[in-house]
């Protein structure tokens, strides 16, 4: 791995865009920090109300996703990844803008992370399609893990600078900074120089039938179709779980907002050492076992969460919330260079934006109803029993990959 891991930097292409990674993951890493404050602390939202909340960032990707990904392959990606950035930017802005004027609701905010999520459902689908344009395919484990430590660095570092500075500004104000991440964003990618080829008949071709395509191919596919499966069970999941967590760290444990981004900011350092590892774990084991052994470690954590008792955290309490955050980054980190990897190296180049397009939207619309469900459930039950539920469901994930032909596959 060392000869191809060298050469990614020697790419000025690669360069901006792993550090045009970096600066938007610092910049999301402190919203996820300042965001749920925002709702639970300045906006006075029902746990109900912040599974709405969570769910709108998602919303889009439901309703846009198929055909992103349609026009993903059909537009040049470096252009629409900065218009995405763009669009992102400002819709992030209006929220301290309309906190400052005294016009920011609770719907408003739903509003506005919906145009939000629309610009990224075009974003996400475009970066995950060209970075093969950018480094050859036998070189994508590499990629992406270096991309996920530049992520994972960043996460460590957002939720510790989030948590200050919605201490020191207040929450709204603090999201005004993942703003400028994101005009630095389409900056650098703006500036890079990649060649891209585009299939121009495409454009005049059916879109129901490229839709088609893109489904097809994930879902008759003998490892891609169980892999994506118990991704999108792992997606409601996780949607789940954040909206709980919010509630159950914020009010239950009584957290306070630096305490809170130290959770998240834990996380992300062992999401990095995660990502360290997930070249070479990938490389000896295969991308399918790396994926299947880093999915079983969810339930573990989410279990310990939903065990500890409610009320003020006291420091044995508090270990084991932080233990076992840190064992949900770490099983990130080695899972998510591998399975990006095997998609990418898996699916053709023409098929890539649908492909993304199609598993994110089907992602997010199981991430819409676990965020969904998650605050209903926690408006009615004890806040632990869902956490219960919610590392049952991720054990269900789990179950699913390790049924399936992905115990033997590999990216190379």
């Amino acid at each position: 791995m060392g000869e191809r891991e060298d050469g990614l930097f020697a790419r000025p292409a690669f360069v901006r865009y792993f550090s045009a990674v970096a600066v938007g993951a610092l910049g999301t890493a402190l919203t996820a920090v300042a965001l749920p404050v925002l709702v639970v602390d300045v906006l006075d939202a029902s746990p109900f109300e912040v599974g709405l909340v969570s769910a709108a960032q998602f919303v889009p990707y439901a309703l846009l996703g198929l055909f992103a990904g349609v026009y993903v392959d059909r537009w040049r990606r470096q252009r629409v990844l900065v218009w995405a950035s763009i669009g992102r930017a400002v819709s992030l802005g209006l929220i301290p803008v309309l906190w400052m004027a005294g016009a920011l609701e609770l719907w408003v905010l739903i509003a506005l992370l919906l145009l939000f999520g629309s610009f990224a459902v075009f974003g996400f689908a475009a970066t995950q399609s060209l970075l093969p344009q950018i480094v050859e395919r036998r070189a994508l484990l590499a990629a992406n893990a270096r991309l996920d430590q530049a992520e994972a660095a960043a996460q460590t570092a957002g939720p510790a600078l989030g948590g200050a500075l919605v201490g020191l500004l207040g929450a709204p104000l603090a999201l005004a900074v993942d703003t400028v991440t994101y005009i630095a964003d389409a900056v650098l990618i703006a500036g890079a120089r990649i060649t891209e080829t585009i299939d121009r008949t495409r454009a005049k071709r059916s879109l129901r039938r490229e839709v088609a395509e893109g489904v097809r191919w994930i879902y008759r596919h003998a490892t891609l179709a169980p892999l994506a499966w118990s991704t999108h069970v792992w997606f409601f999941a996780n949607a789940a779980a954040l909206t709980v967590l919010a509630v159950f760290a914020l009010r239950s444990l009584e957290l306070g907002p630096f305490a809170y981004g130290l959770l998240f900011a834990t996380g992300g350092a062992a999401t990095l050492l995660g990502a360290s590892l997930a070249a070479v774990v990938g490389g000896r084991i295969g991308a399918g076992p790396a994926i299947i052994a880093a999915r079983g470690l969810y339930p573990i954590a989410w279990l310990a969460i939903a065990l500890l008792p409610s009320g003020d955290a006291d420091p044995v309490a508090l270990a084991l919330l932080f233990g076992a955050f840190a064992l949900q980054g770490l099983a990130a980190g080695v899972e998510n260079a591998n399975e990006m990897s095997y998609w990418q190296t898996v699916t053709p180049d023409a098929l890539l934006g649908r492909t993304n397009g199609t598993r994110r939207s089907a992602n997010r619309t199981m991430a819409v109803v676990g965020a969904l469900a998650g605050g209903a459930a926690a408006s009615v039950f004890e806040l632990n029993a869902v956490l219960l539920g919610v590392a049952a469901i991720f054990a269900l994930a789990f179950l699913i990959a390790l049924a399936s032909p992905l115990r033997t596959a590999r990216a190379d």
